[in-house]
């Protein structure tokens, strides 16, 4: 098969979709099947990716959305013209352009583990989460309906994005769950630090409740953060870092891949993602995988089996997040040596193969 993986984001970019397509990509490949990534980014971006086996094609990000949208789809035009299946991995900022690129032979195929019009809302400021903010009167969606219904298949990361979207559109897709790989990694039994070091690692967004984190730090003195991702938020983090008084316990350390992510998992003491809503962190997986203890919103799409060993908690507001940082570190050895313990593996192979099995359903036999 010929398969174009449509994705906003690829690595060095940090962030759930630039991990999914890297390692869909290689594990497709090494089952015999012609793989090329579309993706937004600059030489720059390309030029590091060099070592992959596959093609990546990058997209200009300048001229505003209509040019930027319309420079994607010539790309999706010219590669995916031949293509047998393509697997868009936002329903917007590559789902338009798929749309405008008019393709006829691929069947097309919409990966979700986000959504974009709760995350937009939530950059202009907004609260709530995404359960609630579906369930709001007057949420319009008519839009995200159009966009959904031009798929031939829906792949929700999580059974609890599966449910908000069979209650609030209608006439779906045909959809299916698979979940994210939980991967192979070497578990170290973590030993406290003092000061007790935290880290974020993720997309410097609004719906990742940074911010909070922050205010939290400021009543938490024997601690540092690390900071590792890029996004729209990071001037104003490290401004409100400073105003704060905490800049000196703070380390903003740009995007971080292969080896050096490892490190900082081992070099740690607790992964803290405070997000309003997340639906399937891959990060999450990533910590738990070597185990590094993880403090993860209550709001998760994580099932039961991939959340084992972490920490749970309502993390919406400083004091909520101080509260539980506090209580991993009272309780740490506790924590740690749970967060140590073998899981239950699911290798980027597995879900590689039944994305190999969901193409073969779908193409004409």
């Amino acid at each position: 098969m010929k398969i174009i993986l449509a994705t906003g984001i690829s690595p060095p970019e940090i962030g759930g979709p630039a991990t999914y397509a890297k390692a869909l990509a290689k594990e497709l490949q090494e089952l015999k099947h012609e793989v090329v990534v579309v993706t937004y980014g600059g030489e720059a971006s390309c030029k590091l990716q060099v070592a992959d086996s596959w093609s990546v094609i990058c997209v200009a990000k300048s001229g505003g959305h209509l040019l930027r949208w319309w420079r994607y789809s010539r790309a999706l035009k010219k590669h995916g013209e031949d293509a047998d299946i393509v697997y868009a991995f936002s329903s917007v900022s590559c789902g338009i352009p798929l749309k405008m690129a008019r393709l006829r032979k691929p069947k097309k195929i919409l990966r979700l583990g986000g959504d974009f019009l709760w995350e937009r809302y939530t950059d202009r400021g907004g609260k709530l989460g995404l359960r609630e903010w579906y369930g709001k009167k007057g949420c319009r969606l008519q839009v995200a309906g159009w966009l959904l219904n031009h798929f031939d298949h829906i792949v929700f990361s999580s059974a609890f994005q599966r449910d908000i979207y069979l209650d609030h559109y209608k006439n779906l897709p045909a959809y299916s769950v698979t979940e994210n790989a939980l991967p192979i990694g070497t578990t170290v039994l973590h030993e406290k630090h003092e000061p007790f070091r935290l880290l974020f690692l993720g997309r410097l967004v609004k719906f990742k409740n940074i911010a909070q984190l922050l205010k939290a730090l400021k009543n938490f003195p024997r601690s540092t953060l690390t900071i590792a991702g890029s996004g729209p938020e990071l001037s104003s983090l490290q401004a409100l870092a400073k105003k704060l008084n905490i800049a000196d316990r703070i380390a903003f350390v740009g995007n971080r891949e292969g080896k050096d992510k490892q490190k900082l998992f081992y070099d740690h003491d607790l992964l803290v993602l405070p997000s309003i809503t997340e639906i399937s962190p891959n990060v999450a997986l990533e910590a738990k995988a070597v185990g590094l203890p993880v403090l993860l919103t209550e709001e998760t799409g994580l099932s039961a089996t991939l959340q084992k060993g972490m920490i749970l908690r309502s993390l919406r507001g400083a004091d909520q997040i101080l509260a539980a940082i506090k209580e991993v570190q009272k309780k740490y050895g506790e924590i740690a040596a749970a967060s140590a313990q073998p899981a239950t593996v699911r290798p980027w192979s597995r879900v590689a193969e039944e994305h190999k099995d969901l193409f073969h359903r779908l193409l004409p036999s």
